[in-house]
């Protein structure tokens, strides 16, 4: 192509689109909008990294089964419950049916409720651990999630194993009504067991842990540990702003709820699965697999 051919065509005409998928700009979502520091990473360093922006540690969103990698030795496990999956009981519809919405949350993570339950081992130590998926409707509690963190809990105090659950959640979910209400009571409830056989609970909080997952289990741990920055909080800003008041700059993020006595440890995330070897070694030094 001669050179009149070109200014004809434009001198970037055959520039190659880059695929989906290879950038990840630093950056949060959501109320975490504000931080991260701009710059754009290659997405596959960044999950390297577990999700840790090298530049200004900013903590982004991991997926759930990502935990499970992460703090489970060689990154292998075996998942509960997984028969059990959300449903419509209500047959609740507002824009959309709840019915189709479960389906396409189903097809976008490929399980079927927004708690995935499982065990492995962590240092050679059998661990029961389960995390909140946030990409299925918000990681919102309802009455599958519910029932799969009893399950685990269950499992876990048979053996006499830790437990470790990871939370990331909106809430309780609008679309259950009073059904997934009642989860914040059964699941505490089975905690209140737990404690009660000796066991330890470690709650990790990450970003977001709001609503009715904050005023249930994800506070009841013996050990609560959350990472920087994290969102935790019962209620979200619109209600907030209803009650014209001025709040503390930060009081919902994990180091204002550390000093404040909520929390017990803020933990970078490359550094989680060394901090609950070393609380499960002290917490369960008897369990075996």
């Amino acid at each position: 192509m001669g050179w009149f051919d070109k200014w004809k065509t434009g001198l970037g005409a055959g520039k190659k689109p880059v695929p989906d998928g290879v950038w990840e700009k630093c950056e949060g979502k959501g109320a975490d909008s504000h931080l991260g520091c701009g710059r754009t990473l290659y997405r596959k360093d960044l999950a390297a990294n577990s999700w840790v922006c090298p530049s200004c540690d900013f903590h982004h969103r991991m997926a759930a089964r990502d935990y499970f990698t992460l703090l489970l030795d060689n990154g292998e496990y075996e998942t509960l419950a997984e028969n059990v999956a959300s449903a419509d009981p209500l047959k609740f519809k507002a824009d959309k049916r709840y019915a189709d919405q479960i389906k396409s949350y189903a097809k976008k993570t490929n399980t079927t409720a927004a708690f995935i339950a499982g065990y492995g081992t962590i240092d050679g130590r059998p661990l029961a651990l389960g995390a909140m998926d946030f990409d299925f409707a918000g990681g919102s509690l309802g009455s599958a999630e519910g029932e799969r963190i009893r399950r685990l809990i269950d499992f876990a105090q048979d053996r006499r194993w830790p437990l470790v659950i990871i939370s990331k959640s909106g809430g309780a979910r609008m679309q259950e009504a009073s059904l997934s209400l009642m989860q914040m009571a059964k699941t505490s409830a089975r905690l209140a067991e737990f404690s009660e056989a000796g066991l330890p609970y470690i709650s990790l909080l990450t970003s977001p842990t709001t609503g009715g997952v904050t005023a249930s289990f994800a506070m009841l741990g013996d050990v609560i540990i959350a990472e920087p920055k994290a969102l935790i909080g019962f209620a979200g800003a619109r209600v907030r702003d209803t009650i014209k008041e001025e709040l503390p700059e930060g009081f919902q993020r994990s180091e204002f709820l550390l000093a404040h006595g909520f929390v017990d440890r803020v933990v970078d995330r490359r550094n989680l699965r060394d901090e609950i070897c070393r609380l499960t070694r002290v917490l369960a030094p008897a369990a075996v697999a």
